[in-house]
């Protein structure tokens, strides 16, 4: 098996496992807020976790190089996260990944002012067809504008951002870094807000969360593997496989099917991605490539990195 083969297949298996986890975020949303469910498969991924990062010899400490942006990513990674759970829970899955998939288009936009991208007429061009594909999805003024509207919206604009900023410090921070602080204030800011929303958890809806956090990491793995194995070109256009998932699932346990608007919508903005994606992985497009560079998006400890190594990594892989 050639590895560009074996970096899709983990692709495709990444975003299956994400697909099945947002999913079981909205099977549990009818009976328990979003700040428990965060807490509880937080702290069920926290375990796998950790010690995955322990076991890694090439992580010799968790000292940021960037703490304060480190802190403002892992403030957007709960942002986003804990929006995109409410949308989950209020919206149906399609409609929620039709809003999601503008995270790339938006990264685009604001790498510009803030990273002093260049982006020429064509990807500005993809940006504001994508942008009108959203508009579609949320048809102003002809459907109501709901708070789970607004709640994916703030996730894909929060993700942008946290993607933007792994652009600017990922070359110096460690993926453990990266990982690690969203996950630990992601648990420290549940525990101030679980006094006030805390339900008792039978033992199945506390297997249900178990399996979020651990479909988290087994995914977060898989996409590691993935970026590994294959050009960003080849994995970054696989998370769009995530709305397949989701009319299926949609279909199968919540009696959803997705509108006219909503699919044309989604159509739009995928198409816009999808060329977004395309011209970033060609050469000599500009100094630098915001969206394959920064991986899938996600929101369970925010947007995922493409391994994009730290030196010291780089040596423990190669085994020099």
């Amino acid at each position: 098996m050639s590895a560009t083969l074996r970096g899709f297949l983990f692709a495709l298996a990444a975003f299956a496992f994400f697909s099945t986890h947002d999913a079981i975020v909205k099977t549990l949303g009818s009976s328990y807020s979003v700040f428990q469910i965060i807490f509880f498969s937080m702290l069920f991924a926290f375990v796998p976790m950790s010690i995955s990062m322990l076991a890694d010899r090439a992580v010799d400490n968790f000292r940021p190089h960037h703490p304060w942006l480190v802190l403002l990513r892992s403030g957007l990674s709960i942002i986003s996260m804990s929006s995109a759970f409410y949308a989950f829970t209020a919206l149906p899955l399609a409609e929620v990944y039709s809003l999601l998939f503008a995270t790339p288009l938006l990264i685009t936009a604001l790498s510009v002012p803030i990273l002093g991208e260049t982006v020429r007429g064509q990807r500005w061009a993809a940006v504001i067809i994508g942008l009108l594909g959203v508009m579609i999805v949320l048809r102003p003024g002809v459907t109501e504008l709901s708070l789970g509207h607004l709640a994916a919206l703030l996730a894909a604009c929060a993700s942008a951002l946290a993607s933007i900023l792994i652009r600017k410090i990922g070359s110096e921070e460690r993926s453990a870094v990266l990982i690690l602080y969203p996950m630990l204030l992601s648990l420290i800011a549940m525990s101030l807000v679980m006094p006030e929303v805390y339900q008792p958890v039978g033992l199945s809806d506390l297997a249900l969360m178990a399996a979020i956090g651990f479909l988290s990491v087994i995914a977060q793995h898989c996409v590691i593997g993935a970026y590994r194995a294959a050009p960003a070109a080849v994995v970054a256009p696989l998370q769009y496989s995530q709305i397949l998932w989701a009319t299926f699932f949609g279909a199968l346990f919540f009696a959803e099917t997705p509108d006219l608007y909503v699919a044309i919508g989604s159509a739009i903005i995928i198409g816009s991605g999808l060329f977004v994606v395309w011209r970033e992985s060609r050469e000599n497009v500009s100094a630098r490539r915001p969206v394959t560079k920064t991986a899938n998006m996600r929101f369970d400890t925010g947007p995922s990195p493409a391994p994009k190594l730290h030196r010291q990594e780089e040596i423990s892989e190669n085994g020099s």
